[in-house]
């Protein structure tokens, strides 16, 4: 059916009877290979957990308790390794660039958006759609400006509809300087849309990398770069006719999803206990709920702490200064570069998983037309809305249409619609002490 056969009912020597028993066993066998292929996904990041030895290499581990036991057996045993916890002395951002000058004149009557994160993934292909409508100019917020020049050169992009600009978020510092450059180019200008969107995700780092102002990156950069790059905008954004910010979330954020609640680890902010230590001042923490770095669950809860921030914005800045907030998730982008740290056979059968499986598969160029709309469809003036498409994006891809295609899981296709949130993004008291310590983090006052 998947491939594109007649469907079953078009073949008189089947009973209706033998037709939903095929269907109950389609239904079971897609949820047998999900849970699998999840499994899979999650085992893939666990790199750090533990390490494959024979008894012999055992024995000289450090952990003699267990080495003692493994000395004991002939066949190879899993021996719990604890990755050791080092920060880099190197710096991610040493000086800022030099301000650009005039950019009013560049801007003309096009209206002004930031998009953080454009030279890969889903911000290259929310820049292109942007720009191919005429209609906007958009800043490259970027960490890498020559590696942006290089991707918009092969891309063909017109370089009259673009600025590209360094933007850091793994340093409080640089974001400071990007939003002071960016005031010095459009000068008294509004700036019309803000989108969140650049992340790392590093599913199988052994041990933590730090952002130069010492937090775990996927917290540093998901989550407190861009929160204090929102606030510091505020002021530019109200100035506009129709502002909106939009803060990517992620399916993975929301336990209430099959992508976020069945599959280990799950998003889990516990009571902040990590974030409150680096707002009291704390350098080298791992984890928002204070426990041992795990990468997959780091972005997790990063992505959790980005929906929760936009409900956050919503509620003490929309109705002072009508700046439509908003998180979305494009569906399954299964081919991005975000997956570039999992192993080659994930990110080989990962999006044939996603397509024929769980319906789920979402093209980048797709996903980037679907961001763009939040910032220009008068359906998305809404705040304070968690945006999807293609119905409930809680349901394994089991349904066809009547071209054959997967449906459900946020998949191809479809209306955007009104998608809820999980109970951990919608805890106001959690949410409002998230706002606390990541005020404090970042220096500004919380009210």
């Amino acid at each position: 059916l998947q491939c594109g056969g007649p469907p079953v009912s078009s073949f008189p020597f089947y009973s209706e009877g033998q037709i939903a028993s095929a269907a109950r066993a389609r239904t079971m066998f897609a949820r047998v290979v999900t849970l699998l292929v999840l499994a899979a996904h999650t085992a893939s990041g666990w790199n750090h957990a533990f390490t494959l030895v024979r008894p012999s290499t055992a024995s000289r581990l450090a952990h003699q308790p267990v080495a003692r036991v493994a000395s004991r057996v002939t066949s190879p045993i899993m021996v719990a390794t604890p990755p050791v916890r080092s920060q880099s002395s190197e710096r991610l951002y040493t000086s800022p660039e030099v301000p650009k000058l005039l950019g009013g004149l560049r801007i003309g009557f096009r209206k002004l958006v930031v998009i953080t994160g454009t030279s890969s993934g889903l911000g290259l292909s929310t820049l292109k759609a942007l720009v191919k409508g005429g209609n906007h100019f958009v800043v490259c917020a970027v960490r890498d400006p020559e590696k942006m020049k290089a991707v918009a050169k092969k891309e063909g992009l017109d370089m009259n509809a673009i600025a590209i600009f360094k933007l850091e978020l793994g340093s409080l510092r640089s974001v400071r300087d990007f939003v002071t450059n960016l005031r010095a180019f459009k000068l008294n200008r509004p700036l019309d849309a803000l989108i969140c969107n650049a992340a790392v995700y590093l599913p199988a780092d052994p041990e933590p990398r730090f952002t130069d102002d010492g937090l775990e990156q996927s917290m540093g950069i998901n989550h407190v770069g861009h929160f204090l790059l929102a606030r510091l905008l505020i002021d530019d954004l109200k100035a506009a006719k129709d502002p909106r910010c939009v803060i990517v979330g992620s399916i993975t954020g929301n336990t209430n999803t099959i992508g976020g609640g069945l599959v280990y680890p799950r998003a889990d902010l516990g009571d902040l206990k990590g974030l409150k230590a680096a707002a009291e001042g704390k350098k080298g923490v791992e984890m928002a709920d204070g426990g041992n770095f795990f990468g997959a669950k780091a972005y997790k809860d990063s992505k959790v702490m980005n929906m929760m921030t936009m409900f956050e914005l919503h509620s003490r800045y929309h109705d002072e200064t009508g700046i439509a907030f908003s998180t979305m998730y494009p569906g399954c982008i299964a081919e991005t570069a975000l997956f570039r740290e999992k192993r080659q056979w994930f990110r080989k059968l990962f999006p044939l998983f996603m397509k024929y499986v769980t319906g789920g598969y979402v093209s980048e160029p797709e996903a980037g037309e679907r961001l763009a709309q939040c910032i220009t469809d008068e359906k998305c003036t809404k705040s304070g809305v968690y945006w999807s498409w293609n119905g409930n994006a809680q349901q394994l891809g089991i349904k066809l249409d009547s071209q054959g295609r997967p449906l459900g899981a946020g998949g191809s296709g479809g209306d955007i619609f009104e998608n809820e949130v999980s109970d951990e993004v919608k805890n106001r008291i959690k949410s409002k002490k998230m706002w606390e310590y990541t005020s404090k983090i970042v220096k500004l006052p919380a009210a």
